[in-house]
């Protein structure tokens, strides 16, 4: 495995020269008083070092040991204690936490280059404090101040994780129908009792507590979604003086076997009447959950990223080192036995797909995590709206897109090595194995393009896709310079885009499979336009720096490449959708 390389100027780039993300702290007095570009820098820097020297080198032997699982405890790899440890002290855990409970309160677009350090590093490390992220987040925007006192300092910490607990045997993406009940003590707790799965983090020995957020229904619950109320249940009881008590009856009585992300303990949570205490409003928890959704979602579309990135950075070395065959008489070495694999046509197509996928996925998740920003914290309630409206079009296609072409990318990375790409010791098997889950958890890649298309699409009649359209035209109405070609073909590609929503608007209450049929193709034809557009802003700015030497001409011949070699996958994407459900429902069940 190579060692891990932080693509830290391509992410400065991005941050700094493409989404002048130092105008909108300025601009945000909440961001002005914790972050400016200088610090910024010096945050990614130390993050760089934490995760390439310390997380990464761990990463293989990690996967190879896995968790060990007995009698209710589960001991994660070697070397995971210490670097959490490390990790909590330098105060990693709470990097977007309210600073009023110790978090640092950085902005999500910088934090979304770290959250890809991470995944690049080891995804299954990185689950530990990303899950407790989440945690931290629900809390601090629902809980009683009481709670918020009670679990955020010691969380944001780091000194306690947390988990959140949604599925359950019977009930994965329809969790109107789970059964996991909450039923009133004498006291303001409610006593806990269900079964929860594929629970991350459920169970470890990284830290002295764990705090579970918990999806239940108390007694009175009306049926289905509206009936879900959430409540912390933490591992260990916390005493009044914040020291803690006696163990709560919520234990793991298992753990998955997995393809992947090995050294993360996924847990078959059992809720015995365990002590819990209820966050938000009754009812109301579902809401309370999807308050942090998007920030999960983007963070699991980040996986994706990470995993692509290093397997990037594997086989590129490999690719220079290693001699195979010969080249055409403009690249081959006369004087060596064999030329370096990079000078082979197809050996280039799957870097260069691997390098335009990993870098415009760079771009594209700080774009969302600016708008998130711009949500959370703009001056005017316009500008918040705006950037919500766009938050809401591109959750879904940043969980989905993301971890589909993060896939992509690392099985071409794999493929780059040959039969070592299929050998352990390599590491290339292993980033196929970890990004492949992300397409699955936190709703499946067809649940988010039912979201894309279903909820939001169809569901504002096309409003909501306006906002990015409109976007893409102005960015369109500039001075082309050399660009004329791309910004005709991304302009087709909007105008394409805005044809297949309006057919769908039209059409869909004629054929009540439409949107399920095409959806998974409608997310993926977004994504490939929004990435176009992201591609060349990056290409009109490193051209126009001259001073980036070497790697605004890469990143200009890149740009170059997506378009002739990957927006043009959209006319096949285009003919699929007018193709409409017919063909998928022809056959008869018994026909299958």
């Amino acid at each position: 495995m190579s060692d891990y390389r932080v693509a830290l100027q391509d992410m400065n780039f991005v941050l700094h020269d493409v989404l002048k993300v130092g105008d909108d702290w300025a601009a945000m007095p909440k961001m002005s008083e914790v972050i400016d570009p200088d610090t910024a820098r010096a945050i990614l820097d130390e993050a760089a070092k934490l995760t390439s020297t310390l997380i990464a080198p761990n990463a293989r032997a990690a996967d190879e040991e896995g968790i060990s699982f007995a009698d209710g405890v589960v001991t994660t790899p070697q070397g995971y204690k210490e670097q959490f440890r490390q990790l909590a002290e330098g105060g990693w855990v709470g990097v977007t936490a309210n600073p009023d409970f110790g978090g640092m309160g950085m902005p999500k677009v910088l934090s979304a280059q770290y959250e890809e350090m991470m995944c690049a590093a080891d995804i299954s490390f990185s689950l530990y404090s990303g899950l407790t992220a989440g945690a931290i987040m629900s809390l601090d925007l629902h809980a009683s101040d009481e709670l918020k006192d009670t679990y955020l300092p010691r969380l944001v910490a780091g000194e306690w994780t947390g988990t959140m607990c949604l599925t359950e045997p019977h009930a994965g993406t329809d969790l109107g129908i789970i059964r996991t009940k909450a039923v009133p003590n004498n006291d303001d707790s409610y006593s806990i009792t269900g079964t929860k799965i594929f629970i991350t983090g459920g169970e470890h020995d990284l830290t002295e507590n764990i705090i579970h957020l918990v999806l239940a229904k108390l007694p009175d619950a009306p049926a289905g979604t509206k009936g879900i109320s959430l409540f912390v249940v933490p591992k260990f009881l916390v005493n009044e003086d914040g020291s803690l008590g006696e163990r709560n009856a919520a234990k793991a009585g298992s753990v998955e076997h997995k393809m992947g992300i090995h050294a993360s303990a996924t847990c078959v949570m059992n809720f015995d009447g365990a002590q819990g205490w209820l966050v938000g409003e009754p009812h109301r928890g579902l809401a309370a959950m999807f308050t942090m959704m998007n920030y999960e979602r983007l963070g699991v579309g980040i996986q994706g990223l990470g995993a692509a990135a290093r397997s990037y950075g594997t086989a590129l070395d490999y690719a220079l080192d290693r001699r195979q065959g010969r080249g055409a008489k403009a690249t081959q070495e006369s004087n060596a036995e064999a030329d370096p694999l990079i000078v082979h046509g197809d050996v280039r197509r799957m870097l260069l797909t691997m390098k335009a996928f990993v870098e415009g996925g760079r771009a594209f998740s700080s774009y969302v995590g600016q708008q998130l920003d711009r949500a959370k914290y703009a001056e005017t309630a316009e500008a918040r709206e705006a950037a919500e409206a766009l938050v809401q079009l591109l959750t879904p296609v940043a969980k989905a897109f993301m971890t589909d072409t993060g896939l992509e990318a690392t099985i071409a990375g794999q493929q780059v090595l040959g039969g070592h790409g299929f050998v352990r010791e390599w590491g290339q098997e292993q980033w196929v194995r970890d990004c492949r889950i992300a397409q699955i958890y936190e709703g499946t890649n067809g649940i988010q393009a039912l979201d894309l298309l279903g909820r939001k699409i169809v569901g504002s009649g096309g409003a909501l896709l306006q906002p990015l359209a409109q976007e893409i035209r102005t960015f369109l109405a500039q001075e082309p310079g050399q660009w004329s070609a791309e910004f005709k073909q991304l302009n087709s590609a909007v105008i394409e885009l805005e044809r297949v929503s309006k057919d769908v608007l039209t059409n869909f209450r004629d054929d009540e499979n439409l949107i399920n049929s095409v959806a998974v193709d409608y997310l993926n034809l977004v994504g490939y336009v929004a990435y176009g557009y992201l591609w060349l802003r990056m290409a009109q700015v490193a051209e126009a720096n001259n001073e980036l030497g070497d790697f605004a001409t890469s990143k200009v011949k890149t740009a170059k490449f997506y378009f002739a070699k990957l927006l043009p996958r959209i006319h096949g994407i285009v003919a699929s959708i007018d193709a409409g459900s017919q063909s998928l429902f022809d056959l008869n069940t018994s026909e299958f």
